[in-house]
């Protein structure tokens, strides 16, 4: 896996707060990927900011008393400092409402598309809320499904089935904004003939069966049913506005979220282009060069909009590449002490906030945590005494313990320095040979998205390292053989290095605690460089604990 990488991580809106479930979602698989690539030294756009526009932000201003745009630009700064709190580092967070460049590139690809001859304007029917006094989007419509009968069916998809949905479809719908029935009024829209690309699609997707298979396996059977035009227009005030001055049926009309929020990685792209000291079409290098890797991290309620939808969208405009993968994680419920399992809601405040989090405990346990139990084929929970055992157990215990015990060690029998490596035992070698294999395996788990498990190799050789130092003894052995004693902390400080460097994409600021204990340069970080030797004889930094244990609180909830 080489070359250049457009990663991209869905964007959340920006009217409340994130939590864990976000977090496992897509964006910590996506900084924990890009991390991996820039340690083998890739060249990598990572890219995201929020999603402004559509009826969730206005909803929020309006409970709230202000403008949409002071509720994006609030909840969007909030955002950026919980992803800083957790070092998932963008290289820009911008939002669909940050920037007139968003409004262009959108207005460019409508236009694109009705130009091509993939939008239709069309006279249709729309539930109407006559409390809100407003037309209803796809999704704050909620019912009956029609196809499978079960309660609480959006407007745009069931999640029960997961058919696709058309909201006059759902059997005894209702606002979810008053909670009012809907009626049906007449307007105008503009629809994207998504069914003109059923087969393009279908074999795009039979290429790519390196897919996880929720994601390849749903949206292929998606493309077993009918795909009806899907409006790519919505009558609202708050978003981007249809690009056409000399129609009057565009008066009043924006571009549905769903088809503008996915241009905003391009957008978004142009703007960092330009922040850099370049144009903003120097995006198209990483849009539309082949020799770009398009990566889209998403949660699982997205896979139809950026594995069927924003795909079609590409394939209708014609110039851009399409995405190289989709990893898509299932949803992370949660379980609070005492009670069931239950899935993670912001309105119904079922969540760990990150803000609250990050204000009692150290961001590394956090990550750790959640890739151990990241629900990259199923769904999962998070419990938070889970949290705090693994952190005891496994980080603190294990490899907190031989990377501390190995530091000390050398500050206080070899004068702080890196001692010389003598002969090896046939153990020594053994030691040095397992951990020399240890970035090719790891390396080779991240490339197929299989981040647990890459995780689980990590802290498989820290086990077996502490292993490794209590049959060596090298306390017993300074005091009959200093030679030899120096010889296995001299293998200990290495796999100290090899660790640093593998455990950096998912534990960054343990890894910068080792790496400046190691005295290590960014060169010596390097993956490539994670099994070259330290020099013997260098001055090392003082030791340091890398985890603290955590103590449960004693509530949890809220």
């Amino acid at each position: 896996m080489t070359g250049r990488f457009t990663v991209t991580a869905a964007l959340p809106y920006s009217n409340g707060r994130l939590h864990v479930g976000h977090m496992a979602g897509c964006y910590l698989p996506a900084d924990t990927f890009v991390r991996y690539l820039r340690s083998r030294g890739e060249e990598v756009a990572f890219i995201c900011g929020s999603d402004d526009y559509g009826v969730p932000v206005s909803l929020t201003a309006r409970k709230e008393g202000r403008t949409p745009r002071e509720v994006a630009d609030f909840y969007r700064a909030e955002q950026k400092r919980d992803f800083d709190g957790l070092g998932i580092e963008f290289d820009i967070y911008s939002g669909t409402s940050a920037t007139e460049l968003h409004t262009e590139r959108s207005q460019q690809i409508f236009l694109s598309l009705l130009e091509n001859g993939f939008l239709e304007k069309r006279s249709c029917e729309q539930l109407y809320d006559p409390e809100a006094q407003m037309f209803l989007p796809d999704r704050y419509v909620e019912g009956i499904c029609p196809f499978c009968d079960t309660g609480g069916a959006r407007g745009d998809q069931c999640e029960a089935c997961g058919k696709l949905l058309e909201p006059r479809l759902l059997i005894r719908p209702l606002s979810v904004i008053t909670g009012a029935e809907p009626e049906m009024r007449r307007t105008v829209h503009w629809h994207f003939k998504l069914s003109e690309f059923k087969d393009r699609l279908r074999e795009w997707i039979e290429s790519h069966d390196e897919w996880r298979p929720m994601v390849r396996n749903f949206s292929l059977g998606l493309l077993e049913q009918d795909l009806p035009a899907r409006a790519i227009t919505r009558d609202l005030q708050w978003g981007v506005p249809v690009p056409l001055p000399d129609d009057p049926d565009a008066e009043g009309k924006v571009l549905y979220v769903w088809f503008d929020a996915p241009i905003g990685y391009v957008s978004f792209t142009a703007q960092w282009c330009r922040e850099q000291g370049g144009e903003a079409e120097d995006y198209t290098r990483w849009w539309k060069d082949p020799d770009s890797k398009i990566i889209h991290f998403i949660g699982e309620d997205n896979v139809v909009f950026h594995a069927v939808v924003w795909p079609a969208v590409l394939m209708g405009e014609g110039t851009f590449q399409l995405p190289d993968n989709i990893p898509a994680n299932c949803f992370l419920n949660i379980q609070f002490p005492g009670k069931e399992e239950e899935k993670m809601s912001t309105s119904r405040g079922t969540a760990i906030w990150i803000k609250d989090y990050l204000e009692r405990y150290q961001p590394d346990p956090l990550r750790y945590y959640l890739t151990m139990v990241a629900p990259e084929r199923q769904r999962t929970a998070f419990n938070f005494e889970d949290l705090a055992r693994r952190n005891n157990e496994e980080l603190v215990a294990a490899l907190g313990n031989f990377v501390h015990r190995n530091m000390t060690f050398a500050d206080r029998y070899f004068d702080g320095r890196a001692p010389r490596r003598g002969d090896l035992s046939q153990q020594d070698q053994e030691q040095l040979d397992m951990i020399a294999g240890l970035p090719q395996k790891v390396g080779c788990l991240m490339e197929d998205y299989r981040f647990k498990d890459a995780l689980h190799e990590v802290m498989a050789a820290a086990r077996l390292s502490n292993k490794y130092f209590d049959h060596r003894q090298p306390w017993a052995l300074r005091k009959v053989d200093m030679e030899t004693c120096g010889s296995v902390i001299n293998v200990c400080l290495n796999t100290v290095k090899t660790l640093a460097v593998v455990m950096a994409p998912f534990l960054p600021f343990a890894a910068r605690k080792a790496a400046a204990m190691l005295r290590a340069g960014e060169d010596e970080m390097r993956w490539s460089a994670a099994a070259e030797p330290l020099p013997e004889g260098r001055e090392l930094g003082e030791p340091e604990i890398l985890f603290e244990k955590m103590e449960l609180p004693e509530q949890q909830e809220g």
